[in-house]
This record gives structure tokens, sequence and C-alpha cells, in this order.
């Protein structure tokens, strides 16, 4: 019978993602964006547990704590949105994405459904309507997460908490999937318009059901491809260059949710190398922070995210409105192409390039026109600080193999001149 079930399962969630479908206008809208905020955040970040996931396996003690004493005692007085949307900005963040409502079932969201949310607590406030208004004016795409299940139906009802049996799948619950219809219909009827929708589990009409009241959403899981890569995860990027929109869902350290002891951050370095990886495969990155209890991003993350936005405020352009070259990588190098013209970016990985500092390098299969242009991002060839001798003027010519480069990296970053981070060549009108 077990067996018997799970093929039937199988039939009925498979056709959702064979068929689910967004605009191909708008796909190529968001594969634009390139470069996303993802925010995890609930009242059980005041204990520094994984999100919602603590409910599961726990005694009946700890989840009525869980329900009554945590959303009793969440507050996070000095919660601003405005910081945080000037934050993304700052980092070159181009939408976000808001956990909504995660598998504990606690809505950060004005919901009608039940009293678990965050209209019951000390704060009182519409954190979601707050986060919208602040990101939107700040000209970064909103987005939200949504998780279909759903932790506290099941406590009310009496169901176990589990995932993936088959009494707790919205399937199989219709109760946990009237819940749902109800809370996503308030979302996306509350806050105006949608740009992008996750859903994290079986959704089970939750896509047709956006869909009509917000015919414009970009439905990422649920409707794409969506790796989730963490320190704490074996997970890797996909080995090939995907045609289609995808993105990978990154978080900066080994928890998705505010972890006040025993965390490890990647640095700065490695989020912008695995964003370069994702764009020249053709995906877009969702990086990951989360806010601690009192409503801060934690400086740690902060610094990490400025550092990123420094290299972003240079480098940019050969992030956002690309598509992958014909090569994605070739030794320490990896490739975009600009999407409307002759345009290549090479990032130049591998050992920081040092300041002052002559490379000759090869950049294979680039075919260059009588009209090509090369230079560094950010630096304009002309001065190399403190030395009037020097020319710093980037050169190249035409090989059997590729396009050979030398150049000087003479713009200083850092106060050292130490720069760990990858240089990017452009490359104009190139010959197809």
């Amino acid at each position: 019978m077990k067996l018997k079930y799970y093929i039937i399962l199988i039939f009925l969630i498979l056709p959702q993602f064979l068929f689910a479908e967004n605009k191909p206008e708008r796909l190529e809208w968001f594969r634009d964006l390139g470069f996303g905020m993802f925010i995890h955040w609930g009242v059980d970040s005041q204990i520094g547990t994984v999100i919602s996931h603590s409910m599961v396996g726990a005694s009946d003690e700890y989840v009525q704590k869980f329900i009554n004493d945590l959303p009793a005692n969440f507050n996070p007085q000095n919660f601003n949105p405005q910081a945080w949307a000037r934050l993304a900005k700052t980092a070159g963040f181009k939408y976000v994405v808001f956990t909504t409502k995660h598998h504990s079932g606690f809505c950060m969201f004005d919901s009608k459904t039940n009293n678990f949310n965050i209209m019951h607590t000390p704060y009182g406030k519409d954190i979601t309507a707050e986060i919208v208004k602040a990101f939107r004016d700040a000209g970064i795409q909103v987005g939200f997460y949504f998780s279909p299940d759903d932790f506290y139906v099941l406590h009310q009802q009496g169901t176990l908490i589990s995932r993936r049996r088959p009494e707790v799948l919205p399937l199989n619950n219709p109760e946990l999937m009237q819940t749902n219809k109800a809370q996503v219909k308030e979302l996306m009827t509350q806050y105006g318009p949608i740009d992008i929708v996750f859903f994290d589990g079986q959704e089970n009409g939750l896509v047709d059901l956006t869909w009509e009241l917000q015919p414009d959403a970009v439905i990422t899981r649920g409707a794409m491809n969506t790796p989730e890569i963490a320190p704490s995860t074996s997970a890797k990027l996909p080995n090939m260059t995907d045609i289609e929109p995808w993105e990978a869902c990154f978080t900066l350290g080994t928890s998705w949710q505010y972890k006040p002891t025993n965390e490890k951050y990647m640095s700065a370095n490695e989020v912008i190398k695995n964003l370069i990886e994702t764009r020249a495969k053709g995906g877009n990155m969702l990086m990951n922070i989360g806010p601690d209890p009192e409503g801060e991003i934690p400086m740690e993350q902060q610094n990490i995210l400025r550092e990123v936005g420094l290299w972003m405020f240079v480098n940019g352009e050969a992030v956002y409105n690309v598509l992958p070259w014909k090569t994605a990588k070739s030794d320490s190098l990896w490739f975009t192409r600009h999407k409307t013209e002759n345009t290549v970016y090479a990032f130049v990985t591998g050992a920081p390039w040092k300041w002052g500092q002559e490379k000759t390098l090869l950049l294979p299969g680039i075919k260059i026109s009588n009209n090509t242009t090369v230079s560094i991002l950010g630096q304009n060839d002309k001065v190399l600080e403190y030395n009037t001798e020097r020319i710093p003027k980037t050169t190249w010519q035409q090989m059997t193999e590729g396009l050979q480069i030398t150049a000087t990296r003479a713009q200083r970053l850092y106060n050292d001149r130490t720069w760990p981070n990858p240089v990017v060549f452009k490359i104009t009108n190139i010959k197809e």
C-alpha cells in the first residue's frame, strides 16, 4: 500500500514542476536582477535554535512553550527596515525575499487565519508590511517566502508534527490546505504588486492561486531549480551552464536563522566567488542573512555584505543584465556576457592580484574586432598613485588561442593596497 501511495503522490506532484510556467518576459526580468537578499527571521531567533525544525520530535511541553512563550516575548525594538534596505542597496542586492511564514506556522504578517502571528506579540505591527515599504522605497524588488508546511496547524489538530508523512502533506490535510490558501490570498492582496514568490514545500495549487492574484509574479521554488548551498551542507553549484533561469540559495553561516553561538560565516571573498560562478552558469544568487531577535542584522553579517558591496560598486555591471558566455570557466577565469551587446566580462579569480603588479593573461576563445576595447572595471589606466613615471595602460593583442591582455591593477581600494577579491576585465565589440 505504501508503494502504491507514493506512486500516486509522484504523479500528483510532478506535473507542478513540469507544467508550472512563469511568463517568459518576467523570467528574463528576473534573470537580469542577478543578486537577491534572503531573510530568515522568526520568533525562535530569541533562543538561537534552527528555524522551526526544533518543533519536530519535540515534547508537548516544548511545543506549547514555542507557541505561547516565544510570541509573548517577541518585541524587536531595534528593528529598522529602512536600515536593512540601505544595507541591501549598498551590498548590490536587486531583490529581497522575506520569510513571511516558515514551517513553524508563525506568520510575520497580519493574518486573520489564526492568532499565531506578529500582530499577537508585544511588537504588534505588521513586519512584512514594513519590510515591503522600506525595500520598495529603496528601489529593491519585493519577494515572499512561504512554507506550506505548518507545524502550528498540525499541533492544533492533534497531528504529530513531522515532515513528509502522508498525513502532514497539504494534499491529504484539507484544513492545512485551506489555511495555506487563505494565507497566500492575504499575502497576494494586502501588499501591492509582489515580484517574486518562493514556496518551500508541497504547494498543491498555491502557485496557480498566486498567478491568479499576481499574474506577473515570478515563482522561483515551485517552478524552477533552486539548490540550497550552505557551509553546513555538501551541496554544490550545478556543474553545467543552464540556459533556463535558476536560483542558488546561499546562507552566510551554518544556519539560515540567527545563530548566536558556534557560528561560522563565509568570507566576503567566498560570497563574491560563488556569485561569479552562479552568474557565469546562468543562475541568480539568493544570499541569506539572519537578523537577531532585537531586529538588527549582526555586525559580522553587515561587515561581509559591505565588503561585497565595495566589489559590486566597482564590478556590478558584470553581474547584472548578463548571460552565460560560450565558455563559463577557463582555469582561474570566469566569464559572463552582456545580454544585448557584444561585450564579455572576464573575472580573474585565484591568488589576489597585488596593487601595482603587471600581469599578462590569455583569455581563450575571444576574437576581437577593430573596435574592441579592453579595460579593468573601476580604473582609468592613467595613474598609478605616487608613481609619476609609470602609466598603467592596458594593452592587448589577438593570438591564435585567444586574447592576450597585459594590465596593471592600479586602483587602490584598501588602505594597505591589498585587495583579495577578483578583478574584472571588460572586453567590448568582440566577434561572435
